[in-house]
């Protein structure tokens, strides 16, 4: 593991975590998280995946984690961040400093919930070869899973308006519900969690044009215990990536030996030989395709 820190396009500073395997790598995964999770989450899920011969990286959006600020550390009020910003600039830079890092081998993409629905505001798609979505969906609120609706209603017409009126930023960690989250970021998820379409602008229209820039192959890992997706919200975001190649996996605890899987248990080690070796036998088949990033960069260093 190695701590790194690298720029987005709008000056901010983030830090990310290096997994390096040994030898050459296959591959590099970078693995965006979910809404108010850190990236330490995700370390016993790299270490697998380096120890398999990817390279991996992992990073905190601004406001998050180890890429809050110090001044920022014990409060959020004042910290300006929306979701743009984690998509169209934080995510990006990601992408960028994996393949400055890995610049010879397939950039993949293993992204939790959100982290698999800001690929629809990235910029540079043609850095990715392939995405794996684990038990991301549409955030609408009437589509999400049955027992949550009730839940979430009071999520963002009640406690996210009064709550973050009156800290400056949503207090999660106060309330013990998602984790603390900028003032903008939390207004944004809100406005789209009270639209059927999910993703939109601030008028309300849908944003599709980044999905549908995307045509490399994707998978869908989701689970039928999911206690914040429904099948019609897991759908409903995959719909988008219109252009990509696609193979959706629904699968049941039961499939896996297991009683529960829900949505963050994909990322518990008991999983190592289950789900982390389907995704790990997904990345590696497709590490093995030539990839037009690939060739072109190639074709790049063999002019110069």
């Amino acid at each position: 593991m190695e701590t790194i820190r690298f720029n987005t396009s709008d000056g901010a500073t983030l830090t990310g975590t290096r997994f390096a395997p040994q030898g050459k790598a296959k591959a590099v995964v970078v693995l965006p998280a979910a809404m108010g999770v850190k990236q330490d989450f995700y370390i016993p899920f790299a270490q697998f995946l380096a120890e398999q011969g990817m390279a991996v990286l992992t990073f905190d959006y601004r406001g998050m984690g180890q890429s809050t600020p110090p001044e920022y550390r014990h409060s959020l009020r004042g910290f300006k961040a929306d979701l743009y910003d984690w998509g169209e600039r934080d995510y990006n830079a990601a992408l960028h400093a994996a393949k400055g890092w890995q610049p010879d081998v397939p950039l993949f993409i293993v992204g939790h919930s959100l982290g698999g629905q800001l690929p629809g505001l990235l910029h540079d798609t043609q850095l990715i070869d392939g995405i794996l979505t684990v038990a991301a969906g549409s955030g609408y609120w009437r589509d999400n899973a049955p027992q949550l609706r009730r839940f979430v209603w009071f999520l963002w017409y009640f406690a996210v308006p009064v709550y973050t009126r009156l800290f400056g930023y949503f207090p999660g960690r106060r309330v013990r519900k998602i984790g603390d989250l900028p003032r903008g970021v939390i207004y944004q998820w809100a406005r789209w969690c009270k639209s059927p379409h999910y993703m939109v602008d601030d008028s309300g229209k849908p944003l599709r044009a980044g999905f549908e820039r995307i045509s490399v192959p994707l998978l869908s890992m989701s689970f039928t215990d999911d206690e914040m997706m429904s099948r019609r919200s897991i759908d409903s975001l995959h719909d988008c990536y219109k252009n990509a190649p696609m193979e959706r996996r629904y699968i049941r605890p039961a499939d896996v030996n297991a009683k529960r899987i829900g949505h963050f248990g994909f990322f518990r080690p008991q999983f190592k030989t289950t789900l982390w070796q389907q995704a790990l036998d997904w990345l590696d088949q497709h590490a093995r395709i030539e990839h037009p990033a690939q060739s072109e960069q190639s074709a790049t260093r063999s002019i110069a």
